[in-house]
């Protein structure tokens, strides 16, 4: 799958790119027609802990899934928005399956 990475106001490492791929490319067991994703990173400037932004697009035939989340980490964040996309993906790949 096509990941792009947009880091927001700050240059990401290259660790952190291969872990998003790497988190990324696990959507594809639950379904197995997605076109690409974006990720986008932010870190807003509070004194706030939790001020790490994620917002992950998923491009699938006919639709987008959007989850964004809010954390201490973008490792932390982007797990938690791969979870909510996995059980979307889950219950798009069932909607299609009792439609067919």
């Amino acid at each position: 799958m096509k990941v792009s990475v947009h880091a927001v106001n700050f240059s990401v490492d290259r660790k952190l790119v291969d872990f998003i791929q790497e988190r990324m490319d696990k959507l594809e067991k639950y379904y197995d027609k997605i076109v690409s994703s974006d990720v986008f990173l932010k870190v807003e400037n509070t004194s706030d802990k939790e001020n790490k932004f994620v917002e992950i697009i998923v491009n699938v035939p006919g639709d987008d899934f959007i989850v964004k989340k809010q954390c201490r980490t973008f490792e932390e964040a982007v797990d938690l928005t791969a979870e909510s996309l996995e059980r979307l993906l889950v219950k798009r790949k069932e909607k299609t399956k009792s439609t067919v």
